[in-house]
């Protein structure tokens, strides 16, 4: 079945010419000269042999031509195509280990690196090539990222995760050349990494969530290998002193006491020599109350002794200078080249404070660090994956949370560098430029999405030519309930639209309101806006849609929806003057609580709404008032918004305008 979305204007459709397969490639290369002709592949590839140094990368090599069913021959031929990894000089100072270089020729395939990592980086580009009838288009890559810390942060601490998800993830990050595994196992709720010398201190008596999952020291190496493996940079994180009430329950004692300094040197020392050969050591550092000042310099100090080079939050405790910044707090703002400080960025790169389709948008417009590209002082960012709340299943995490989508697009955005100041929560207006190139980004996720991760949650769906009028505002006078005439009349053409916007989900106005701008350029209270739209249906049937008006922060206790509405704001959807009614909620109208999981509150966890639609066009309203920006509480903040896209769809939307 196809849909076709309308917004009242001349029909032109938005499809464009399918593009080529090196120009689907994610992240897309920094340069790339599409040749003429074809390698022909049908007789099979032999892989010529040259460094011992790159025995994985042959091996890698090998995996990608079976997946494409080519067959490897072991003897040379002149008319056999040849596969060459070839390990050569550098480019620029700061990324050269990573750069690569490409070539398809009519004889074969070359790919030229510094390093075993630029080998593995030209092999992940090659992997993602389609084959068209056995044949690969001629092309030429030169290739390298724009900064070097390319990482993703996942909290086991709070929810843990088997270790064989973590792989998966692993393998996701490797094929799209993130660089840096952030592994943050130490919290307040548990302590998840096994300790010799304190073997109770993973005991379930100790943990407040999933309590006794723990990784072994045996895990913990398989990790390590894992991540070595696949050139990514193992970061373990102890967080001090904030953030260790597990370690208080266990030793009885503040960690910043002088018998907690002891402990906890203990088991540094203890990490250290269970697990040598990792370079830098996270000692966190944030949310918490100093009561000795000394102790994260001491902590600092004899982590070096230990050989690390230390990261810690920003803002946080008392962090010495030589210590890497990782910034998490703060609106947008330019990490400047001056001064003796190194920073990583993670500043609004928390995936769990973003609904699932606006997180596509502001990662693939975030500019990392306010800079287009690695300074001295900017390394790079890490990506962050908080569920602070309580999870039923591990796997929820990745419904909730949009992580599979997020990885690929921040691993387009970080290797290509650029992107806009300011933070992005909405698509830009179509025929815009930025338009423009979200739309063919998104085209390129969606095809990555069939052929990579078509197994994994993947709660994203095209939404760039899902095109709106706003109307309003209307004065609701504080009364969510007032209706207003144009719910009786929603296509009437006496009523102009106020403005034109794009998106499956649409933010009117963040709860960052003061530095994430909504669409509504100056958003009052006490108004009621409405959204309408056209679908049209070749067929009458009942399909399914993603409908939402809350994005629940999974870092909040946000409260569940009360029976019979789909928020606390009275929101609507009427589908061809038909009420939509909201889900029958599975936790109506339960107080939010940080250990009350999430079931169905969220369109990306729940069974899609089904909607009767006719043959032909389907007209589509949706009502947003508001009241006061401020929440009941601050677990409940208000962020003015809705999602109505359909899911699941046959067929690629067209959208008209």
């Amino acid at each position: 079945m196809r849909y076709i979305v309308f917004i009242f204007a001349c029909f032109i459709t938005l499809c464009r010419t399918t593009t080529s397969a090196q120009e689907k490639l994610i992240p897309q290369p920094i340069h790339l000269e599409q040749g003429s002709g074809f390698l022909d592949l049908t007789a099979g590839i032999r892989l010529e042999e040259s460094s011992a140094l790159l025995a994985k990368e042959h091996q890698l090599a090998q995996t990608i031509f079976e997946e494409w069913h080519i067959v490897v021959q072991d003897k040379a031929s002149e008319k056999l195509p040849t596969l060459q990894l070839v390990l050569a000089g550098g480019t620029t100072a700061n990324t050269a280990d990573e750069s690569y270089h490409l070539h398809v020729h009519k004889e074969g395939i070359k790919i030229t690196a510094p390093s075993t990592v630029g080998i593995f980086y030209g092999l992940q580009t090659l992997r993602q090539f389609t084959l068209q009838n056995y044949k690969l288009a001629v092309c030429e890559i030169q290739d390298e990222p724009a900064f070097s810390w390319r990482g993703f942060l996942v909290d086991v601490g709070r929810n843990y995760q088997p270790l064989s998800m973590l792989k998966e993830q692993i393998d996701v990050m490797a094929r799209y050349k993130l660089n840096v595994l952030h592994f943050h196992f130490t919290e307040d709720i548990a302590w998840r990494l096994a300790s010799k010398k304190y073997p109770k201190l993973t005991d379930a008596e100790y943990m407040t969530r999933w309590a006794g999952d723990f990784y072994t020291e045996a895990e913990f190496r398989e990790l390590m290998a894992y991540c070595s493996e696949r050139h990514i940079l193992l970061l373990p994180e102890i967080d001090m002193p904030g953030h260790s009430a597990a370690f208080t329950r266990y030793f009885g004692v503040d960690m910043q006491s002088d018998s907690g300094i002891t402990y906890i040197k203990e088991l540094l020392e203890e990490f250290a020599t269970t697990f040598p050969g990792l370079p830098y050591f996270h000692i966190g550092g944030d949310e918490v109350k100093i009561t000795n000042k000394s102790f994260m310099p001491e902590i600092t100090k004899y982590v070096e002794e230990l050989g690390y080079k230390t990261v810690g939050w920003d803002p946080g405790s008392n962090l010495m200078s030589q210590t890497i910044r990782q910034l998490w707090m703060g609106g947008p703002e330019a990490v400047a080249a001056e001064g003796e400080m190194v920073y990583i960025d993670s500043k609004h790169l928390y995936i769990n404070h973003m609904d699932p389709l606006e997180t596509v948008t502001t990662l693939f417009f975030r500019r990392i660090g306010e800079q287009d590209a690695e300074h001295p002082n900017l390394k790079g960012a890490i990506l962050c994956s908080w569920p602070d709340r309580a999870v039923a299943a591990p796997e929820d995490m990745f419904y909730q949370s949009a992580i599979y989508p997020s990885l690929l697009t921040f691993a387009e955005r970080i290797w290509q560098g650029g992107g806009k100041s300011g933070w992005v929560a909405n698509i830009p207006p179509a025929g815009t430029e930025d338009y423009v190139s979200f739309q063919e980004f998104e085209e390129k996720l969606l095809v990555h999405q069939q052929r990579f991760l078509a197994d994994k949650p993947f709660p994203y769906v095209k939404q760039t030519d899902l095109q709106w009028e706003l109307i309003g505002p209307f004065d609701n006078k504080g009364n969510l309930s007032s209706s207003f005439d144009i719910e009786n009349n929603p296509l009437v053409k006496a009523v102009a639209p106020t403005k034109k916007v794009v998106g499956g989900t649409v933010i009117l106005r963040h709860w960052w309101a003061d530095i994430i701008p909504g669409v509504i350029d100056n958003p009052q209270p006490n108004t009621t806006w409405y959204a309408r739209t056209k679908i049209w249906s070749d067929e009458s049937g009942s399909k399914p849609f993603w409908i939402g008006f809350d994005n629940l922060s999974r870092s909040y206790a946000s409260d569940s929806p009360a029976i019979g509405t789909w928020d606390n704001r009275q929101s609507k959807v009427w589908v061809n003057n038909a009420p939509i009614e909201p889900p029958v909620w599975k936790q109506a109208g339960q107080k939010g609580g940080l250990e009350v999981p999430l079931i169905d509150e969220g369109y990306s966890f729940r069974e899609p709404t089904m909607i009767a639609l006719k043959k032909g066009w389907n007209d589509v309203l949706v009502k947003l008032p508001v009241a006061s920006f401020k929440g009941v509480d601050w677990q409940n903040p208000v962020k003015w918004m809705f999602t109505f896209t359909p899911y699941k769809i046959d067929e690629t939307i067209e959208s008209l305008k």
